[in-house]
């Protein structure tokens, strides 16, 4: 969601300058390839480029064929073939051994549901949404290009013709995953899912909480600082959250808490801690983590419990004591790192291993590619 969201920023950027723009999106892959489909990257007539559609070595390349989409006003399909030893042949270098499709769109600033502002319908609410884009594998034909976004709250489709993928969009949904489907003439779409950004709650605003903040800003996550202490949760101390001043038995009247959301206590005050912990228990909160000794969170539960709040494993599954990832973390900075990166295997469905020791494919391409 942030290089979703650095793209619109720099969207309406452009348009405030009277620049053309063209948006890139990773449309298909076949094999391997530094970027999934979805990735996106903004191309500005002058050469500017925000987001990423590689590892860098195929950016040059598609900044040169943006223009050209922007020059000729249409949308533009580019195959890079990687497969072959001999790739230099493209001047890209790319070396990953995977065809990717990349669709070019140049965005026209007087159509209202052009895909930069599809996106921005997405990015403005927290709900799950799938984006749908239409491609042709043959380079030679019309690109439709994204046309309609669904979530189980809204839904547009820019011409009624779509209507029928409607159905397909609420099975995303349902999965939590992407789909590339192919239909009877050669009519190919990237159903895209995205979830809404990380909201990411630090209850504890001491000086070990400022890197886990700034560490999460850096990732696009949404944050929210609460503590009692006055002088510790200061919007200065915190610039890039939401801070609030709360009692331990409110911290939550000021969050909405949903399945995206993580939370991470962290206020050396164990009765706080407690009280905190008690709140969040029931919730639909994916991740809580509670920083200190699993002895401590131990005895967290033996209290929660003689509160007579029911503590079993489909609760504790959700509650990680001690916090992070075995990093070797010391330095609160140390540990903050090994906390972003417990959460995130979490919300990926991940172990959070090595990858050297990783027996199957890095990305999941079970439902990458489908026929109909």
């Amino acid at each position: 969601m942030k290089e979703l969201n650095d793209i619109i920023q720099a969207y309406d950027k452009a348009v405030l300058q009277n620049k053309q723009t063209a948006l890139a999106t990773v449309v298909k892959v076949e094999g391997s390839s530094y970027r999934r489909p979805g990735a996106r990257m903004l191309v500005t007539e002058d050469g500017e480029i925000t987001g990423a559609i590689s590892g860098g070595c195929l950016e040059g390349d598609a900044l040169r064929k943006a223009q050209f989409a922007m020059y000729q006003r249409k949308n533009k399909l580019e195959i890079y073939d990687t497969t072959d030893d001999e790739d230099n042949k493209l001047g890209v270098q790319l070396g990953c051994n995977g065809i990717v499709y990349i669709l070019f769109e140049p965005i026209q600033i007087n159509d209202i549901n052009n895909p930069v502002n599809l996106l921005k319908k997405v990015a403005q609410q927290r709900k799950d949404a799938v984006v749908v884009t239409l491609f042709n594998p043959n380079k030679n034909v019309v690109q439709k290009g994204t046309l309609a976004f669904v979530s189980n709250e809204e839904s547009f489709f820019k011409n009624d013709e779509m209507q029928p993928l409607k159905a397909e969009c609420k099975t995303i949904l349902a999965s939590k995953s992407s789909l590339i489907k192919q239909y009877e003439g050669s009519c190919t779409v990237l159903f895209q899912f995205i979830p809404p950004s990380i909201q990411l709650i630090i209850i504890g605003a001491g000086n070990d909480a400022q890197p886990l903040a700034d560490m999460s800003f850096l990732l696009g996550w949404n944050i929210i600082v609460v503590d009692g202490r006055p002088t510790y949760a200061t919007q200065q101390r915190f610039p890039k959250a939401k801070v609030f001043v709360s009692k331990p038995t409110e911290v939550l009247s000021n969050i909405f808490i949903d399945e995206q959301t993580a939370v991470v206590v962290m206020t050396h005050n164990f009765n706080y801690d407690l009280a905190a912990l008690e709140r969040l228990i029931n919730t639909t909160c994916k991740y809580i983590g509670i920083l200190g000794p699993k002895k401590k969170l131990h005895k967290m539960f033996d209290e929660i419990k003689e509160n007579g709040i029911v503590v079993n494993d489909r609760i504790t599954q959700h509650i990680y004591g001690p916090v992070g990832l075995d990093i070797g973390a010391e330095t609160s900075e140390e540990i903050a790192l090994s906390v972003i990166a417990e959460i995130k295997a979490v919300f990926s469905n991940r172990e959070g291993a090595s990858l050297k020791e990783r027996k199957t494919e890095i990305h999941n391409r079970a439902l990458i590619s489908k026929d109909a």
